[in-house]
């Protein structure tokens, strides 16, 4: 996949999410609790992966699945699921604005983060642009997250 396919990829993602998270904040609005909104979301998504899964590599698939199975290999799972709690939350206590800006920044610090961790010694040189843009991004989620309607 080229570069520019990747970044509409991102683009239509985030777009994605907007939607997606809107439209959960009705469900949960219509519901009991925010579980119903949060298991019709993994539902839909475990149907479609196994029928993929299914359609691509039949059975044996599954037994791959099966083996794949680590205590570690539920983490991402578990994350996943909190962020689309926290996501939803945000929105419907918060606001879609001041719930990306937060995700956005927090994630940005996360990654710069562990793009540090990872590499094999930085100089630090190099992480006065990123520092900056990290810092400006922060700056822009305070102010979106202040703001009044």
């Amino acid at each position: 996949m080229n570069q520019s396919l990747t970044l509409t990829f991102l683009i239509a993602a985030g777009i994605g999410l907007v939607v997606q998270n809107t439209l959960m904040v009705r469900i949960t609005q219509s519901a009991s609790t925010i579980l119903i909104a949060m298991l019709l979301n993994s539902l839909v998504g475990i149907v479609l992966f196994v029928s993929i899964l299914l359609f691509r590599h039949g059975m044996s698939g599954f037994q791959e699945l099966y083996a794949s199975v680590k205590w570690w290999t539920l983490i991402p799972g578990l994350l996943g699921s909190f962020f689309v709690f926290a996501s939803i939350s945000g929105y419907q206590y918060v606001g879609a604005a001041t719930t990306i800006a937060v995700l956005v920044a927090s994630q940005l610090i996360g990654g710069l983060v562990m793009d540090v961790v990872r590499s094999q010694g930085i100089a630090l040189r190099a992480l006065i642009g990123p520092v900056c843009g990290a810092v400006l991004l922060v700056i822009g989620a305070w102010l979106v997250a202040r703001r009044q309607f």
